[in-house]
């Protein structure tokens, strides 16, 4: 059986009219364990500045409750960039997978060790014994930090019970039911937290001073990693990625924490802009002016980590292999 041409025309014509069109592929997709935690904030303030568009890429955002989580999605190939702890690169690098960190937004984990108000009794880590301590999730930043202030304070790991309870709501929710007994967290939850007056701080990682207090030295943590073959592969793309970025730590530099906190979404602020504004202010010196590792940081990551994971212990890491300066430097000389 045959038909007029000018039928099949109209057939083709209508099926591709009824056809959904073809899925949008963006440039880059990156994954962020908590894209609403103001220790990721560059992350989201670099798409709302119009950064990413003005470099001509596309960049999807994905949230993940912890940043183990948007690693693993990383090397299974969903995901080409991981905003994330840069701890990470270490701890792959020992397991044989190699990734590196391109551009880095702390030069401070910014985290808090918090203690519940109805649990007095917890006045340092060593009071732990025998608790359970909440953390993002097993495997995360929070989890290695967390078990290197147990060993630094005399305990193992396994004189805690860890708790994966994530962040926000759902770490307030198992504190308040007496779930957990204290948890490492970051802003806004430790202000809210405060504000609420379910939990004191017992140790505040959001300064250089503080940090080099309970760490040892300089722990950079926030950056952008991606696996080292995906770079190599992409360098155009990633220049591109690291040039928005750099822009966007030359305007948290230049900005007050109220300009700043005014550019990210309304819900960000859980219903309290100048707390969330207050929270940016006490930690806004946590972030790198110009988005470079600093000199003394990867040392003091490999010291944790040995100390505490018997996967890096004793391992020769290449720490020149767990980051780059490459891109960094190229997006400031061309400020």
């Amino acid at each position: 059986m045959t038909f007029p041409r000018g039928i099949i025309g109209a057939v083709v014509a209508a099926l591709l009219l009824a056809s959904p069109p073809l899925a949008h592929a963006a440039d880059v997709s990156i994954m962020v364990g908590g894209i609403d935690k103001q220790i990721y904030l560059p992350l989201m303030l670099t798409q709302r500045l119009g950064y990413f568009r003005d470099e001509g890429i596309d960049v999807e955002l994905l949230s993940e409750p912890a940043g183990v989580e948007a690693a693993d999605e990383m090397l299974a190939g969903a995901v080409q960039g991981v905003v994330g702890f840069y701890d990470h690169n270490i701890d792959l690098q020992a397991l044989g997978k190699y990734t590196e960190s391109v551009v880095q937004f702390g030069k401070a984990p910014g985290e808090v060790e918090m203690v519940s108000t109805k649990h007095p009794e917890l006045r340092s880590i060593a009071d732990f014994k025998g608790k359970s301590i909440g953390i993002t999730g097993l495997g995360s930043s929070t989890d290695f930090l967390t078990e290197y202030l147990l060993v630094k304070a005399g305990l193992r790991l396994s004189d805690i019970t860890p708790v994966p309870v994530g962040a926000g709501d759902t770490l307030m929710s198992a504190m308040e039911h007496d779930q957990i007994q204290a948890a490492m967290t970051t802003e806004p939850t430790v202000s809210r937290m405060l504000k609420s007056g379910q939990a004191s701080v017992l140790i505040d990682m959001r300064t250089l001073e503080g940090t080099r207090a309970a760490l040892g030295g300089t722990y950079p943590a926030a950056c952008l990693y991606m696996q080292t073959s995906w770079v190599e592969t992409h360098r155009d793309t990633v220049q591109k990625l690291v040039n928005a970025f750099v822009k966007t730590m030359h305007f948290i530099a230049a900005h007050s924490p109220a300009e700043i906190a005014a550019q990210m979404p309304a819900d960000y602020y859980v219903g309290d802009e100048a707390m969330y504004v207050t929270a940016l202010a006490d930690g806004k010196a946590m972030f790198t002016a110009d988005g470079r590792m600093p000199a003394d940081g990867p040392a003091t990551v490999l010291a944790v980590l040995s100390r505490i994971k018997p996967s890096v212990r004793g391992k020769t890491i290449d720490l020149s292999k767990t980051f780059t300066t490459e891109f960094v430097d190229k997006a400031n000389a061309g400020l």
